[in-house]
């Protein structure tokens, strides 16, 4: 990244012995806390974020960071019956549930598997980017991969901690998408091909984080993250209405309502 020319820590000085590292100052304010202060500043900081994620995905190369393996997408999308389903909303699925999330996990992944390949942040978010100089400070980069292009935009357009109305998601996705096609970054041609690849990358980062925040309640006693959860199932439920091969979901997604309504389960 800083080969890139992206603003990312550098490391002065280092004891992992004792476990001190000396790094570069890139400020207390992230993202997230100055648009949760002051919305307005979408047009202003995303288009920053865009143009350095722009700038690290065309320096992208292959064997230098390890592929977004099917395997490990498939390990993701575990993560969702496994801990939220099962263990946070305690539910024993039928059947048809199972065969419509099954068909949902396989078309997410036939699909992603097939787009062109770049370097992954993996949590290219509001809340790893910092208000520095130059702007973004890039932090929490150590699950980078090589895999697909429309993961990072999805990630800072579709994040687990702040939404957006849809025309500002779209917004700033053209603009991410008209900056790829200038840089020649393999992004289709066409807009709408782009945006539905960024809508089903999308969902397979939401099904993974409700899992990952289900596991981080249960296993590690950290309870604060199941409260955006919401957040995601309306994600969830907005893209598999959307899109007809996703639909299997929606059954499942009724169960989980259901459920949070007529269970008395608390996020």
């Amino acid at each position: 990244m800083a080969e890139a020319g992206l603003n990312v820590p550098r490391v002065i000085a280092r004891d992992l012995d004792r476990g001190f590292l000396l790094l570069t100052d890139l400020g207390t304010t992230t993202y997230l806390q100055s648009l949760q202060q002051d919305r307005s500043l979408l047009d202003d900081l995303m288009p920053q974020a865009i143009r350095a994620l722009v700038k690290w995905q065309t320096t992208s190369r292959e064997n230098v960071l390890p592929p977004y393996s099917e395997a490990l997408l498939r390990r993701e999308l575990d993560l969702f019956p496994e801990w939220y389903l099962q263990r946070h909303c305690g539910l024993s699925l039928t059947d048809s549930c199972l065969d419509g999330m099954e068909t949902t996990f396989s078309t997410l992944t036939a699909t992603i598997l097939s787009q062109a390949r770049v370097y992954v942040h993996r949590d290219f978010m509001p809340r790893n980017l910092m208000r520095s100089n130059p702007e973004p400070g890039v932090l929490d980069f150590q699950d980078a991969v090589l895999g697909p292009i429309s993961y990072d935009i999805a990630s800072l357009m579709r994040d687990a901690f702040i939404s957006w109305q849809e025309n500002e998601v779209i917004d700033m996705t053209v603009r991410y998408w008209e900056e790829a096609r200038r840089a020649s970054l393999p992004v289709p041609g066409d807009f709408s091909e782009f945006y539905r690849d960024v809508e089903w990358m999308g969902m397979q980062r939401h099904l993974k984080v409700l899992g990952i925040f289900a596991r981080l309640k249960h296993r590690d006693g950290k309870t604060g993250y199941v409260e955006d959860t919401p957040r995601f199932l309306g994600y969830l439920r907005a893209t598999a209405s959307r899109y007809g091969a996703l639909s299997g979901l929606l059954p499942l997604l009724d169960r989980i309502e259901e459920r949070t309504v007529t269970g008395g389960l608390t996020f």
